[in-house]
């Protein structure tokens, strides 16, 4: 896939949110798209999908089908979990039958087999969430396009995420995914792309690949916006863990 001199902005008198932007992803390729809230992360990701429109420039080669699990789902739908990802499967070109069953398996790897009899009003923001991945993943994707998965999710789910994206790659399908919580840091192979003023570049591994790790402790309620804020900044957090409250009143 090609993005060529891509500018973006929602309405002709509107500023521009995102300029001349040219990036490329081959096949079998994960990108991680970094930036602080309103840099316009999601707005790059609406157009790649194909539900904006760019006032100027151009995306070629865009792999099929394109899977997008949006930012916010729309739980505000009068179906059952089952019925909704039977129905999204057949628009897809799945049989109901077929698309019920994959339904299945997805609620079981995502521990959502409770919930197919549920309407989806009723269901939590973390249940809800499991519903958005699973739409996307019922047929094989070419790109899956995740803007902030793991609004919600649970330990075991935000686990099972890497492996779902691993298994998309390598049969050749491509993932972009926006990742403000930090959780998906440490995919393998993935490139980044950093969105900063407007404008979108790669950010390409340091020449010689050394590397130094520093540590760095803040307080629970200040931790994603931290890590929001190391990434925007172009550096790697490699993991966020817990560190019990005694040890840290000791230092």
């Amino acid at each position: 896939m090609r993005i060529e001199d891509l500018w973006l902005r929602y309405g002709p008198r509107a500023p521009w949110v995102l300029r001349e932007v040219s990036l490329s992803l081959p096949a079998g390729a994960t990108a991680v798209l970094l930036g602080r809230n309103g840099a316009g992360k999601s707005t790059l990701l609406r157009a790649i999908v194909g539900t904006l429109t760019p006032a100027r420039g151009r995306i070629t080669d865009r792999p099929e089908p394109v899977a997008w699990v949006p930012e916010r789902f729309p739980p505000d739908q009068p179906f059952t979990v089952a019925d909704y990802l039977t129905h999204m499967g057949a628009i897809r070109g799945r049989r109901p039958a077929t698309a019920r069953s994959a339904a299945r398996d997805w609620a079981e790897r995502f521990q959502l087999t409770p919930y197919l009899d549920v309407r989806l009003p009723a269901l939590s923001k973390g249940t809800v969430q499991k519903v958005g991945l699973i739409q996307a993943l019922l047929v094989p994707p070419g790109l899956l396009v995740l803007d902030e998965p793991t609004e919600g999710l649970d330990g075991a789910v935000l686990a099972e995420l890497p492996r779902v994206i691993a298994e998309v790659t390598a049969t050749g399908g491509s993932v972009i995914v926006s990742d403000h919580s930090g959780a998906l840091v440490d995919l393998p192979g993935a490139r980044t792309w950093q969105v900063d003023g407007g404008h979108v570049t790669e950010v390409l591994p340091a020449a010689g690949g050394g590397r130094r790790v520093i540590e760095v402790a803040v307080s629970a309620d200040r931790a994603t916006d931290t890590v929001a804020q190391l990434r925007a900044a172009g550096h790697e957090v490699l993991r966020v863990r817990d560190e019990p409250a005694a040890r840290w009143s000791a230092r």
